[in-house]
């Protein structure tokens, strides 16, 4: 039997009742990126020693507790793998190997997942793209545009069936971006929920998951947050208890366990008040129809699943815009300070040099985002439980190296393409994005589901009607 190409949840449900080894999944997932990946460029490091770290996993006397059994994931590079180097993207960060795990690498690997390599991303994690040093990273729906960024490699590994599962962060759309891109899902954090990278841009980046099925989404999120009660929200909308294990019946042999059957794999109705926006940007920022007319596709399902479907008309202030990038470039500077300006691409050093020059002047967005997480997100998002807005405001642009470019073109684009995520990291509220539907370029159309903090059981939930509504598909050329 294939296993590459299996949810999560069936990988880790055979590998727990000694259906497959975790040793063979893994071997197959590495197949699958020897065959795959020439085409998409996902992978800075390929580990095949993940082979015998899966047949150590096997000889674990927990085997069968583990919700991630077997599991392969893959890691953005920008985050501790014990034995590797972490180079975020450029070649200007130190090859030494990382002394220990990062804390959600080692929650992933304590759950029974095998990180089977480390993802590329653009110089730093800084840009919406997924080039760097180390290749471009191409989107698997169409090779000559890019998978967006910065978890350009981990969304395109998900999306091109290499992994069920890879981890990202996000600090200014840097999950829902590239998942947008790639036609999966990712998931940002609300603030505190899961352990942030090193460098977390002033508490602005969350880590988080990619996938292509909820379920399995909300079980690496639950893995991440140390949460259980999260790995079942996604069927109502709630967090749910894990219930207490089963008892050894007393009327079955020696060897076996009575366990109950799985409740049914689909979404329970739950009443939610949505608020939906199709162009939810500033006057002068525009947005593609067609994504508009996904936004209102999303908030018709959601209405036929029963919940309260309202639109919020509103656009968000145009203070914010200003705030946001003057934020992004200021953090772009602090993460270059230290390193070898000669070995940073002409990219890092524009933003970086923006971000010196906007600090200098008091420019660096603080106020805004103390105003906007203070009081303003909550005043513009109204009395929803939810609010759906595009995840792009334009398909995404070629696949080329944009690190060889300069500032106004790498800024200018991002800032056309990208500019409906940022905001919620500004005020560090829970975000998601959802694949829908397929835009007339042939690309994958995405939309974003926001909550005010605390809401991602909403938010799981949701994406689940949503995904049951609109199943998701593979691109071509990537099936199994």
């Amino acid at each position: 039997m294939l296993w590459a190409g299996r949810s999560a949840i069936e990988i880790a449900r055979a590998v727990r009742h000694g259906d497959v080894k975790a040793a063979t999944v893994v071997e197959e997932h590495l197949h699958a990126i020897s065959e795959r990946d020439s085409r998409v460029g996902a992978f800075r490091l390929v580990r095949e020693q993940a082979v015998d770290e899966a047949r150590l996993l096997q000889k674990r006397r927990d085997l069968t507790d583990l919700p991630l059994a077997g599991v392969p994931v893959a890691v953005k590079d920008n985050l501790e793998v014990a034995g590797e180097a972490t180079r975020g993207g450029s070649a200007a960060t130190s090859d030494a190997p990382a002394p220990e795990d990062h804390a959600t690498v080692a929650r992933l690997r304590a759950a029974g997942a095998v990180v089977v390599g480390l993802t590329n991303l653009p110089e730093l994690g800084l840009v919406a793209f997924g080039d760097s040093a180390y290749g471009i990273v191409r989107n698997p729906w169409n090779p000559s545009r890019t998978a967006g960024g910065s978890s350009a490699g981990s969304a395109a590994a998900v999306a091109a069936g290499m992994v069920p599962l890879a981890l990202g962060n996000d600090g200014m759309g840097s999950l829902r971006i590239p998942a947008a891109c790639c036609g999966v899902l990712a998931i940002k954090p609300g603030t505190g929920l899961v352990p942030p990278p090193a460098n977390d841009w002033e508490r602005l980046t969350e880590n988080g998951p990619l996938a292509t099925t909820v379920p399995d989404l909300a079980l690496a999120l639950s893995v991440l947050a140390a949460d259980p009660s999260l790995a079942e929200a996604w069927r109502g909308g709630r967090r749910v208890e894990p219930p207490p294990r089963m008892l050894r019946s007393v009327w079955a042999d020696d060897d076996e366990v009575w366990e109950p059957q799985p409740p049914p794999a689909s979404p329970e109705p739950f009443d939610l008040r949505v608020a939906y926006a199709p162009q939810p940007l500033p006057p002068g920022l525009p947005m593609d129809k067609e994504f508009r007319a996904a936004v209102r596709g999303a908030a018709e399902t959601l209405r036929l699943a029963g919940h309260t479907v309202v639109e919020h008309e509103r656009r968000l202030p145009a203070w914010l815009g200003p705030a946001t990038i003057a934020t992004w470039l200021v953090r772009a500077a602090e993460a270059a300070e230290g390193l070898e300006r000669g070995r940073l691409e002409r990219r890092t050093r524009g933003l970086a040099r923006a971000g010196r020059v906007l600090g200098a002047l008091k420019l660096d967005g603080v106020r805004g985002r103390e105003r906007w997480s203070g009081y303003g997100a909550d005043q513009w998002f109204g009395d929803a439980d939810a609010l759906i807005t595009p995840a792009l405001a334009a398909i995404p642009p070629k696949a080329e190296r944009w690190g060889e470019r300069g500032f106004l073109r790498n800024a200018g684009s991002n800032v056309r393409y990208a500019p409906a995520t940022g905001a919620w990291n500004m005020c560090g509220w829970p975000a998601i994005t959802v694949p829908l539907a397929t835009h007339s370029s042939a690309l994958p159309i995405g939309v974003q589901l926001i909550a005010p903090p605390g809401g991602e059981p909403h938010l799981l939930g949701l994406a689940a009607q949503l995904q049951a509504a609109h199943p998701p598909l593979r691109p071509p050329g990537f099936s199994f």
